[in-house]
């Protein structure tokens, strides 16, 4: 690609049209990349650092002048710039021996483990669910899933309250049997 054709992409991204950008990083990504590895000699930090050059190029296309510098002189003085400050950042392992880093990444999100268990217990209680007789089932979802208390329960579906209680307790009764086989 020549220097005309990459003048105009960079004009286009300065626009903020991204098919121009993209046509962009196609054709001087491979040059851009190479210069970074060069500098860093590993491939994790080259691919980190050309990323954050070609963000950079999409919010800096704006202050590019064709008549101070060719288009991937431009582009290969960001890059070799941002390689440069990567090369000057502290890269050291930090050690976990008290877990506080560990535990700064925790989240309340299931593990791989504890979500087999829960999909395991859903398969389970949907089965136990079945056997139940559709009253039973419907009172049940009901004050499980809409959190309706017996006396809403009642109400909602007009019948007598002793009847919902009745019917939600002995349902509760078979799913903890099923549920303990």
């Amino acid at each position: 690609m020549n220097n005309h054709q990459l003048v105009q992409l960079l004009a286009q991204t300065a626009l903020k049209n991204q098919h121009a950008f993209t046509e962009l990083y196609q054709h001087t990504s491979s040059k851009l990349y190479a210069v970074a590895l060069r500098k860093l000699k590993r491939t994790d930090w080259a691919e980190e650092v050309l990323q954050e050059c070609f963000v950079s190029i999409w919010y800096r296309a704006i202050d590019y002048r064709s008549e101070h510098s060719a288009p991937l002189t431009w582009m290969t003085t960001i890059v070799r710039n941002r390689s440069i400050d990567w090369l000057r950042r502290p890269h050291h392992e930090e050690s976990d021996l008290d877990g506080a880093l560990t535990e700064s990444f925790a989240d309340d999100a299931l593990g791989p483990l504890d979500q087999l268990v829960q999909t395991a217990e859903t398969t389970a209680i949907a089965r136990c669910l079945q056997e139940l007789e559709s009253k039973q089932k419907q009172l049940i979802s009901f004050a499980f899933f809409e959190g309706l208390s017996h006396s809403a329960l009642a109400q909602k579906l007009k019948i007598p309250l002793g009847t919902v209680k009745s019917a939600i307790r002995r349902g509760l009764m078979q799913l903890k049997g099923c549920l303990s086989l």
